[in-house]
């Protein structure tokens, strides 16, 4: 399904856009007659841009998660995925000039809004208290880590871990979130010239006249209101601090366990 790119707002009054309806939720898309907010004079800019390639009929799906205890406070969770007419390990086609995984197309796996773990096999395992409660977000994801922004190609999960290392499924997540997915970590060389912008919505859309999501980078705000990936140029070298937030129509934050994420990146030149 194709949609029109939406505007994408600074509050920093770099520029100004029209805009227009942002798309259904989870509905992945094409950018077409895109306006940009343009690179002025050296400050942070962010473009949205259009998706790499689709990927009709691909689907992800948890095939199970068990619970082992380990120790005696601890258990080790497993999850294993099924993956249909995606092929993990591939290379994405594309013309972005964005940092790339050699190891090719693989599962974005964030537990509780943490950093990602790329999942180039459909199995993982991570280790968590017992009595504890989590949310799991997981999507397939291009080999430069743009999500696929599909319902099929995703799936939320919360879940509990009994006193029993027993994994009990909780209620369906109903309350809009934001899920974190890039940028992440250390960038190097060339990579460090564009960088990506790429998160995962539940439960509601984003709208000129609905919410949106509130990016500060380094302190320079803009409204992003089209659920797109996005490059950011103009990234000084050095540590870079990125908070997502999502917002209602009147900028208000809203409440909920996932709704504001902050990372750290750090830009290097060789």
């Amino acid at each position: 399904m194709k949609n029109w790119i939406c505007s994408i707002t600074a509050l920093t009054l770099l520029a100004s856009f029209s805009a227009c309806n942002g798309p259904t939720k989870n509905t992945d898309g094409e950018v077409k007659d895109s306006t940009l907010l343009k690179d002025t004079v050296g400050a942070i800019a962010v473009n949205p841009i259009a998706h790499a390639k689709d990927f009709p009929g691909a689907t992800l799906s948890i095939a199970s998660i068990t619970g082992e205890k380990v120790g005696s406070d601890s258990a080790k969770v497993t999850v294993k995925y099924n993956v249909h007419n995606f092929n993990l390990t591939e290379q994405t086609a594309h013309t972005h000039n964005m940092a790339n995984s050699h190891e090719g197309q693989h599962i974005h796996f964030i537990l509780d809004n943490t950093p990602y773990a790329a999942l180039y096999k459909p199995e993982h395992s991570v280790t968590v208290a017992l009595n504890s409660e989590h949310y799991l977000m997981s999507f397939l994801s291009r080999s430069f880590h743009e999500s696929i922004k599909t319902v099929d190609a995703s799936k939320l999960l919360k879940f509990k871990v009994n006193a029993d290392a027993k994994i009990e499924e909780l209620p369906e997540v109903t309350e809009p979130s934001l899920f974190y997915s890039r940028p992440k970590g250390e960038y190097k060389g060339t990579d460090t010239k564009t960088i990506l912008l790429d998160f995962f919505i539940e439960n509601t859309r984003l709208a000129a006249d609905g919410n949106k999501i509130k990016a500060d980078i380094n302190g320079q705000e803009f409204l992003l209101d089209q659920w797109t990936p996005y490059e950011i140029l103009n990234l000084p070298l050095g540590e870079n601090v990125i908070k997502l937030t999502l917002i209602d129509k009147d900028g208000n934050a809203l409440t909920g366990d996932n709704v504001s994420v902050e990372r750290k990146i750090k830009l290097i030149a060789e």
